[in-house]
């Protein structure tokens, strides 16, 4: 489970996702590039890709600044 998770981060969004798009999810919201999560995460770099796509659409934001922002905002945390 990614430490936005266990942080207490809600968005009805993420029940959504698959467990692998919210750890590439995390990486993504971190700043990390594609070819470093891959590398972590032992798969390729279009996967994480065609993921990161996944993510945005879900997530309904079109860059990781705005996945960040929406991840980050008070609005979407249970407790401060």
């Amino acid at each position: 489970m990614s430490d936005f998770m266990r942080s207490g981060f809600n968005d009805s969004r993420v029940a959504v996702l698959t467990p692998r798009e919210r750890d590439v999810m995390a990486y993504v919201a971190t700043g990390k590039p594609n070819k470093v999560i891959a590398a972590e995460l032992g798969v390729s770099q279009r996967t994480i890709e065609a993921h990161r796509a996944r993510i945005f659409q879900k997530m309904k934001v079109r860059n990781a600044v705005e996945l960040a922002h929406r991840l980050l905002a008070p609005a979407n945390r249970q407790s401060l």
